[in-house]
Order: structure tokens, then C-alpha cells, then sequence
């Protein structure tokens, strides 16, 4: 028994490190260049996206919510979504609507109150499933060239994008800060189990006094690439119509995106039809 705790304690603790968490980050948002979904156009990808961040919020059918939840969960396997973010977004769906279900049934409610709570659940499921399969298939130059190809503003798009490329700048100045505060601590003993619960009570504590530093740094370094920037003429790039031209040259539609948004289609059809035969 004791040897099953201290190998179950040492397995949290390897993946909850700081190395694990940055590399399923950095894997979702730049790691899957490779898969279906990665492959196909961004103008498609955002279209499908907006169907399926806004349709769910105005139907109540549990069988639709069902098979647009299928087929988003079907979406994101294709888009080899990084296991943490799958682990968050069950923790963050699931045990939110578990509890709400207990405290209903201390309130009065009822076996009944399954239909409403799971209704919600599929609605939050599906929105976020449908959000994730997108931001984790799009780099931020394919989004940000879909984004510009329906109109959006140079500055809009290229926020996001820009965002995109902060990421590993910020995880590694998290980094950094982190590795500060460890030298200049002392961490509790870990070699034992309650030791490995006070270890990882001191990380949040690192975690959180970390914050501020890591703003401040952050700010600094994005400055000096905004001004990197501002020198090779990103102003005049971003309103130049022959430079969006090219820009936006490479968006093409090919088979494997019609045969997305077919089978996207057709799925939505088959649920809608089963939905009026019931």
C-alpha cells in the first residue's frame, strides 16, 4: 500500500511540473501542424466555428445537442488536442454541472432536473469543444489570414496573431521568474508523501508571488518588438493592398475542405432529421 501511494504521489507530481505544463501548452497551440484539421482552410474553419459557438445557445433539443456534441468531440480527436486541455475543459464542464445537480437536490429538485442540467452541459461542451478544436489547428498566421479575408481589421487580426507569438516568450519568462524565487527559497522536503503535498502547496505559492514579475517583464520585452516592428514598416504593411494581396494569396479551398464542411453539413442535417422524427 505504501508503495502504491508514494508511485501514485510521484506520478501527480511529474505532471503537474512546470515542464510538463509548458510543453502541453506550447504543444496545443504550435504541435499540431500535421492533422486534418491543421490542413484545412481557415475561412472554412472559422465559418464552422461560428456555427457551432452560436447555433447551441438557441436550441434546446437534447438529440441536436447530442449529435453536435458527437461531432465537435469526433473534431477533436482529429485535432490531437493536448491532454491537459482536455483534462481542464472535463474538470471545468463536467464537475461544475455535477455540483450544480447536488446542490439541486438538496434545494428540492429531482431526477427531473437531469434533462435541464444536462442541456446546459451539451451547450457548454459543444461551444468549447467547437473552440478548441479551432485555436488549437490554426497557427496564428493562418488565423489571422482568415480573419483579414472576412473583413476584419489589420490591427484586430494582427492582436491575435501577436498573441499567438507571445506565448512562448511569456512561458518562458514564467520560467525565468519561477527559477528566481527557487534559488532564493527553500522548499520543503518532498521525499515524503505529506512532504509532496507541502511541495506543491509552495509551487502555487511560487506561482502566484510570480505574477507581477512576470507582467512587468513581459511588458518590457513587448515593447521592444513593437518597436522592432514599427522600424520594418508593419503600419504600412498592414494597409497596403498589394501587400494584403499576397498576403492572402495563399488561402485556397481544396477537396478535403468541401468534403468537411459536407460531412460537417450532413451530420447537422441527420440530427436535425432525427430530432423531428422523435
Amino acid at each position: 500500500m505504501e508503495k502504491v501511494k508514494k508511485k501514485l504521489s510521484e506520478n501527480i507530481l511529474d505532471k503537474i511540473s512546470m515542464d510538463f505544463l509548458r510543453n502541453q501548452v506550447l504543444k496545443n497551440a504550435y504541435g499540431n501542424d500535421d492533422t486534418v484539421i491543421a490542413k484545412l482552410d481557415p475561412r472554412i474553419l472559422l465559418v464552422w466555428y461560428l456555427f457551432f459557438a452560436i447555433v447551441p445557445w438557441f436550441v434546446n433539443d437534447v438529440v441536436f445537442l447530442a449529435g453536435c456534441f458527437i461531432l465537435v468531440a469526433a473534431t477533436t480527436i482529429l485535432a490531437r488536442v493536448a491532454g491537459l486541455v482536455l483534462v481542464l475543459f472535463g474538470l471545468g464542464v463536467f464537475s461544475q454541472t455535477g455540483y450544480m445537480f447536488i446542490v439541486s437536490l438538496f434545494f428540492g429538485g429531482n431526477w427531473e432536473t437531469i434533462v435541464p442540467l444536462l442541456i446546459m452541459t451539451l451547450k457548454v461542451a459543444t461551444v468549447s469543444l467547437a473552440s478548441v478544436t479551432v485555436f488549437s489547428g490554426l497557427d496564428p498566421d493562418r488565423l489571422s489570414n482568415g480573419l483579414m479575408w472576412y473583413g476584419c481589421p489589420e490591427r484586430l487580426s494582427f492582436s491575435i496573431s501577436y498573441a499567438y507569438r507571445m506565448l512562448p516568450m511569456l512561458m518562458e519568462e514564467f520560467q525565468n521568474v519561477l527559477l528566481s524565487y527557487r534559488l532564493r527559497g527553500n522548499a520543503p522536503d518532498s521525499t515524503t508523501f505529506g512532504g509532496k503535498v507541502k511541495y506543491l502547496i509552495y509551487q502555487i505559492k511560487v506561482i502566484v508571488h510570480a505574477f507581477y514579475p512576470l507582467m512587468l517583464n513581459t511588458a518590457k520585452r513587448s515593447r521592444t518588438t513593437v518597436e522592432a516592428l514599427e522600424i520594418k514598416g508593419y503600419r504600412y504593411a498592414a494597409v497596403n493592398k498589394e501587400v494584403k494581396k499576397m498576403k492572402l494569396s495563399s488561402l485556397k479551398v481544396g477537396y478535403n475542405d468541401m468534403m468537411f464542411a459536407a460531412i460537417s453539413f450532413l451530420c447537422v442535417a441527420v440530427t436535425i432529421f432525427t430530432t423531428t422524427i422523435i
